[in-house]
């Protein structure tokens, strides 16, 4: 069976060698071994590694990502967790063109200052009242 060292298995990847070390740390991967004391990879990492970043661009915890990991390294998907992401990407995706649209109204308002302009206005009273609201951190480590 052919193994990946770890640069191989980051430059395929697109990570550095040192998140590939924190998602082993953290369960999400795990090493075949090693040659010398660099870690070897058996190549469906690539495919772990591949999940592991879709899950982070939906927006998912790393926590949450191992847990939709069977033992035997296949996705075990909770389909009401993804349809409950889906409904949360939606929402930010609505939020966001509203910000986008009153954005691009204060930069092309005719008003003498962007605090006469009623758009403005209304979308700082959004912000004070958390409508628009900052989205939550990634959990804390490498991407």
């Amino acid at each position: 069976m052919t193994v990946l060292d770890i640069g191989e298995v980051a430059r395929r990847a697109g990570v550095p060698a040192s998140t590939l070390r924190y998602y082993e740390e953290k369960g999400l991967i795990t090493s075949s071994g090693r040659r010398g004391l660099r870690r070897q990879y058996d190549p469906g990492v690539l495919e772990r590694l591949a999940l592991i970043a879709l899950g982070r661009t939906a927006g998912f915890s790393l926590d949450e990502i191992g847990r939709m990991v069977a033992p035997d390294g296949r996705p075990d998907l909770d389909r009401q967790k993804l349809a409950a992401k889906a409904d949360e990407l939606e929402a930010r995706m609505r939020e966001l063109a509203v910000l986008r649209d009153s954005l691009r109204h204060a930069a092309a308002c005719p008003a003498p200052s962007h605090m006469e302009c009623p758009t403005f206005r209304g979308l700082l009273r959004a912000a004070a009242t958390g409508a628009v609201a900052v989205p939550p951190k990634r959990t804390p480590g490498p991407p």
